[in-house]
């Protein structure tokens, strides 16, 4: 049995994407700060027959981050997927002209720095597995920059250049790295944005490993 780790795990898209994946045969590591939280999902998911324990780490406290990885695949076997979706701090979001230097340094540390700690954090499993899947979850702001949210929009920018190239480096070792970009609000019912949708559509992505991109709906003013 193999191991999907979902940093930034929570009751809405993080839920949707364990049960998905845990009806298909992986066990869960749920990792987000609030440990009383992903305990929370994680009993949820057992009533329903997902194998899933939570973990708690802050994105932005690297050393504590490798920590909760590294137990999670003690506890629960190799890691095969990483899906990296935690949802960005309200104040990431200023106006741009609001925004000093200082501004920028905690959405790059959650965006950027935390995304390559867990990915370096589980390249040894999937090396060792000989496979692996890393899913990147991303608002619209990640290819249209919105000056009213300019943190969030350039950290979004950096993570994306980096998961490109992880796309391109990574795949001569059948270790597929994807964007999934969802514009709009998760929202339940949605016809693009549900959050059942969106675990398919996850899903897809790791089983049928092309292209690095894709789109839940379509960004605003296109189509």
């Amino acid at each position: 049995m193999t191991t999907m780790v979902i940093v930034g795990a929570g009751q809405g898209l993080g839920a949707a994407v364990a049960r998905q994946f845990g009806r298909d045969g992986f066990d869960l590591a749920l990792v987000a700060r609030d440990q009383d939280r992903v305990d929370t999902l994680a009993a949820a998911l057992d009533k329903d027959g997902v194998t899933a324990q939570g973990f708690a780490a802050d994105v932005r406290d690297p050393a504590g981050l490798e920590a909760a990885l590294d137990a999670a695949a003690a506890a629960l076997g190799p890691i095969e997927v990483l899906q990296y979706s935690p949802a960005p701090h309200a104040d990431f979001m200023k106006p741009l002209l609001e925004t000093s230097p200082a501004d920028f340094t905690g959405p790059l540390e959650f965006s950027l720095y935390g995304a390559v700690t867990a990915v370096l954090a589980v390249l040894p499993d999937m090396r060792f597995l000989g496979r692996g899947t890393i899913l990147f979850v991303n608002g619209g702001s990640a290819v249209r920059p919105l000056p009213a949210r300019a943190g969030t929009s350039v950290a979004y920018a950096a993570e994306s250049a980096y998961a490109r190239m992880l796309h391109e480096t990574l795949a001569t070792e059948d270790i597929h790295v994807a964007q999934l970009i969802i514009p709009g609000v998760i929202t339940p019912g949605h016809p693009s944005n549900d959050p059942a949708t969106l675990a398919a559509a996850l899903w897809a992505m790791h089983q049928d490993r092309t292209g690095f991109r894709h789109f839940a709906g379509v960004l605003e003013g296109e189509g």
